[in-house]
């Protein structure tokens, strides 16, 4: 049986909710980054009580196909962006790959349930990897640019103003209290 959870981000989150499954009896045969994949079926109780110790959490169970794969996109991108590392890649092919439908009805479908499209929400992503990067202060901005795959620091500080109103440089001045969590973006 294979649960999709929404608002699963980081590390934290997947020993969260594999607390929550363990607490509930519930050994899964493995948890990622939104989704939870277990032996067999749960009981209808079982079910609803993890869905609520999930919500007391901050996540959320999804039933709905649609809600589903949105998620799974999101998932996909937050993975690819804040934990892999690796920025060369073609989000259309690791998406339409992943899950083996057509990149055009899946940028559809995300841009209609969510109100922005893919690439729109992989720049708000990479924007706040970016703060997260400049708050460290461990790179440089030419860093951070490479890092994220992008052309040069000028592009990065283009999209970066584009997005929160501040060069990185004013943003890095004003700190952490302009951070967004990854499921709020």
């Amino acid at each position: 049986m294979k649960l999709v959870v929404k608002n699963m981000v980081c590390p934290r989150c997947i020993a969260a909710v594999e607390q929550v499954m363990k607490d509930n009896d519930a050994a899964p045969l493995y948890v990622n980054l939104g989704e939870v994949v277990l032996p067999a079926a749960l009981s209808p109780e079982k079910l609803k009580k993890i869905k609520a110790d999930l919500e007391h959490l901050g996540f959320e169970l999804l039933d709905d196909a649609r809600k589903q794969q949105i998620e799974k996109i999101k998932s996909i991108i937050i993975k690819h962006i804040h934990h892999d590392g690796d920025q060369k890649f073609i989000f259309s092919e690791i998406i339409s790959k992943a899950l083996k439908r057509d990149y055009s009805q899946l940028s559809k479908l995300f841009s209609e349930t969510e109100g922005v499209t893919i690439e729109q929400y992989v720049i708000l992503q990479k924007v706040e990897k970016v703060k997260e990067l400049l708050v460290y202060g461990e790179m440089n901005i030419n860093e951070i640019a490479m890092e994220l795959g992008y052309s040069s620091s000028a592009h990065l500080s283009a999209q970066f103003k584009k997005v929160t109103g501040l060069t990185p440089s004013q943003f890095k001045n004003q700190g952490i209290g302009l951070r967004k969590t990854l499921d709020k973006v």
